[in-house]
C-alpha cells in the first residue's frame, strides 16, 4: 500500500499507523481553483496532498490576494487548524491540478492524541512551514521581482518533480503579490536569458542550474526546510 501513498506525512510513519489512517481516507480529485477551506471557517477535511499544489493565500478587501503558503505531496493543507481554535485569515485552494487523500477535519482531531498518532509528523510539518513563511515574508519585502519569481517557480517544480507546469500570468501576479507587468517583464527577462519557456501560462523550465542562479537566497534555504523533512528516525514513544 505504501507504494501507492505519494504523501510524505504519510509515508513516515510506521506501517500499522499509516494502514490505520488510510483505511479512514478516500482518494479526491482536486482541479484547479478548489477551495479547500475559506476564510474565517473551520476546515471540514483534512487534505494530504498527493500531487498538485495547493495555495494558502491571504485577501484584503479590494480582493487582490497574495500567497502566503505553497503545499504539494509533502504536505497536509489544514495542517496549522490542528493546532488551536482560531479561524483563519487565509483561504486554501488548489493552483495546480492534482489530489489528495482526504478524510473528515474532526476525525483527524480525535487521532492526534490517540496511541500511535501522527502528531509528531504532523508537528515537523507545521514547523517547517512556518519557517518557510518567515522566510518568504522577508523575501517579499527584500528581493526584486526577478529573483521572487525564479525563486517561487523552483518551489513549484520541486513539489510537482516536472520541468512543466500551467500557471497564468495574472494568478503569478497574486501569487507574488505584485503588478500583472511585473511579473509580465520578469517572466519576459527569464525566457530571454534561456532559463525558460513561457507560453500563454504554460511554463517549461529549461535551465535549472541558471534559474537557481537568478534565484535569491532564500530559494536554498526553504528548499533545505523542505527537503529535510521526516528523515528523523522516531523513537518508540513516537517523538522524533
Amino acid at each position: 500500500m505504501v507504494n501507492g501513498v505519494s504523501n510524505l506525512i504519510l509515508n513516515a510513519l510506521p506501517a500499522p499507523q499509516r494502514d490505520a489512517l488510510l483505511a479512514r481516507m478516500q482518494p479526491v480529485a482536486l482541479p484547479i481553483g478548489t477551495v479547500l477551506y475559506p476564510t474565517g471557517e473551520h476546515p471540514k477535511f483534512a487534505h494530504f496532498m498527493t500531487s498538485g499544489i495547493a495555495s494558502v493565500v491571504t485577501f484584503m478587501n479590494s480582493g487582490v490576494g497574495a500567497e502566503v503558503g505553497i503545499i504539494g505531496r509533502e504536505g497536509l493543507v489544514e495542517a496549522a487548524n490542528l493546532i488551536g481554535p482560531a479561524r483563519p485569515p487565509t483561504t486554501a485552494f488548489i493552483q495546480v491540478e492534482g489530489s489528495a487523500l482526504r478524510m473528515g477535519f474532526s476525525e483527524l482531531q480525535e487521532e492526534l492524541y490517540a496511541p500511535g498518532s501522527p502528531l509528531p509528523r504532523i508537528l515537523e510539518f507545521i514547523q517547517s512551514h512556518g519557517f518557510v513563511l518567515s522566510q518568504l515574508a522577508a523575501c517579499n519585502g527584500l528581493h526584486e521581482i526577478l529573483q521572487r519569481l525564479a525563486r517561487w517557480l523552483l518551489m513549484v517544480q520541486d513539489r510537482l518533480q516536472s520541468e512543466k507546469f500551467y500557471l497564468t500570468q495574472e494568478f503569478l501576479a497574486e501569487m507574488l503579490g505584485s503588478r500583472r507587468t511585473s511579473v509580465t517583464v520578469a517572466a519576459g527577462s527569464l525566457q530571454k536569458l534561456g532559463l525558460i519557456e513561457y507560453r500563454r501560462g504554460h511554463i517549461t523550465i529549461s535551465n535549472r542550474e541558471g534559474l537557481m542562479a537568478a534565484a535569491c537566497e532564500c530559494y536554498p534555504i526553504v528548499n533545505r526546510l523542505t527537503s529535510g523533512l521526516y528523515n528523523h528516525v522516531p523513537t518508540p514513544n513516537g517523538h522524533a
